[in-house]
């Protein structure tokens, strides 16, 4: 009977979310008007609407449920205790990195991976403490969004939905795969255990990444004019980041493909990075 509401709850929720998309589409620019259309494509915000909609709708939930018990948790907990929280979750979803470091080919980051949960469950107490770091090994995460990204499909349209933050296409299915395949308290939900600890395992995972960028985020929004079109260009430009597993972006052509100039009659434009 679950499996079955879930089903018929999922497929109302998606007919009307493209309802909704359908008409939330952001105006396309003129095709004369070149430096409105050359915004357009960099900010990819198709829905802009829509999504600062939601944006409005998740800074409701965060003013009154979110930073509060972020907040609270932040001043209770020592650093040393919420240091500890985030590396027991971060270990937790290995299985979400390893999956995907397999899918993408990288052996490498798959080896770090494993050696990195078997000695922080072990030595580091189930996790707790990160002593695979000190041994050589970092910690890199890997979901299956960056894996769609590696194997050449498009992002899609940027996304704004409460609770989980900025996204896309690409990589809100990635997180639902992620999410419903790949995660580890998934597959112990799966056994017909108690639902419980999904509701735990999820408020854990938001508390701990709220009181992480709090601090980061308040003074990105005391800098800039439109928060959230600087929170869209953060996200782009370190969600690129991630895909590029770190490397520096490829630099532009400096000659056009019949030796023109590409820069000329063009204006720069730059985009707001979050720290």
């Amino acid at each position: 009977m679950r499996t079955s509401e879930g089903a018929i709850l999922a497929k109302f929720g998606m007919a009307a979310l493209t309802a909704v998309l359908t008409v939330a589409c952001a105006s396309k620019p003129p095709a004369n008007d070149p430096d409105a259309m050359a915004a357009f494509e960099d900010t990819n915000d198709r829905l802009e609407p829509f999504n600062r909609a939601m944006f409005g709708v998740d800074n409701a939930l965060d003013t009154v449920l979110i930073r509060p018990v972020a907040w609270t948790y932040r001043e209770i907990v020592p650093e040393p205790g919420r240091r500890g929280v985030t590396n027991f979750l971060r270990n937790l979803r290995s299985p979400i990195t390893l999956i995907n470091d397999l899918l993408q080919g990288e052996g490498e980051r798959a080896g770090t991976t494993v050696g990195r949960f078997m000695m922080n469950t072990t030595v580091g107490l189930l996790g707790f403490v990160d002593v695979a770091t000190d041994a050589g090994m970092p910690y890199h995460y890997e979901d299956f969004g960056q894996t769609l990204a590696r194997w050449g499909v498009q992002e899609g349209t940027y996304l704004y939905l409460p609770v989980i933050g900025p996204t896309g296409v690409r990589d809100g299915f990635g997180l639902a795969v992620d999410s419903f395949a790949f995660d580890p308290v998934a597959w112990y939900s799966y056994a017909d255990n108690p639902s419980w600890h999904q509701w735990a395992y999820f408020s854990a995972l938001l508390i701990d990444l709220k009181a992480s960028t709090m601090s980061t985020t308040d003074e990105l929004r005391k800098s800039s004019i439109d928060y959230y079109a600087a929170l869209r260009a953060a996200y782009q430009q370190n969600r690129a980041k991630e895909i590029r597993n770190g490397a520096p972006a490829p630099l532009p052509p400096m000659n056009g493909e019949d030796g023109e100039d590409p820069f000329a009659g063009t204006t720069l434009r730059g985009n707001i990075a979050a720290r």
